[in-house]
């Protein structure tokens, strides 16, 4: 995509996988254009078993999705700078995409020799912590919880040359993880962000809502 001489630098959102325990980046998918819209749904976390109907149990629990486009085309403008995606299109990205859902053959080959050696219990396969960076103010720990892509354009080869990813995430919260994991940590970073931000929301009065008190 072709920018303006001297236009600003747009943030990239994207996701960063981390080592849960170390803290250690392992890797970074950055999105190639940022999508149009983000979609926000929460789920209200409140008791029901008549503990009171104002009482909170814990955080909503937050679902995040976007919908991104990835394209070869320009880089196909110019195969001399972009080796790979002459070579193999958009499949890089995508393949890097992908790596968020599935474990490595690295993994799955250390289970199945376990297994095959007589171990009757094999401890689940654990994936890299991934991190859904969206500004400095939005950096948390998400599942990926819905995937789906759709390849629109084919090169010669049968390359995907442009596709767009719908990719549905649920964020972690201290609920999930704890006050004490890494993962947690970044929640309550988040929440208080939020919190920062709501104290900046511009105040009202009675009077806007055409009432001057309240019956109570």
């Amino acid at each position: 995509m072709n920018t303006f001489p001297g236009a600003p630098k747009v943030a990239k959102g994207g996701i960063v996988l981390v080592d849960a325990r170390s803290g250690k980046m392992l890797a970074l998918i950055s999105l190639q254009y940022n999508p149009l819209t983000l979609k926000r749904t929460y789920e209200v976390q409140r008791y029901g078993d008549g503990k009171g109907p104002t009482r909170l149990k814990g955080p909503a629990i937050e679902t995040l999705n976007i919908e991104a486009d990835i394209d070869a085309t320009d880089q196909l403008e110019f195969p001399e700078q972009h080796e790979n995606a002459v070579t193999h299109g958009i499949q890089p990205q995508l393949a890097a995409l992908e790596a968020l859902i599935n474990p490595s053959s690295e993994q799955l080959n250390k289970n199945n020799r376990l297994a095959s050696s007589g171990t009757l219990e094999l401890a689940p396969m654990e994936a890299p912590m991934a991190l859904f960076v969206w500004s400095k103010n939005r950096i948390v720990p998400v599942r990926i919880t819905s995937f789906s892509i759709t390849e629109e354009s084919f090169d010669t080869q049968l390359n995907p040359i442009q596709a767009t990813v719908t990719l549905g995430m649920q964020v972690l919260s201290v609920t999930d993880l704890g006050f004490n994991h890494k993962g947690g940590s970044l929640f309550m970073n988040y929440l208080q962000n939020k919190e920062q931000l709501a104290s900046k929301a511009t105040g009202a009065s009675l009077a806007d809502f055409g009432i001057n008190s309240l019956p109570v």
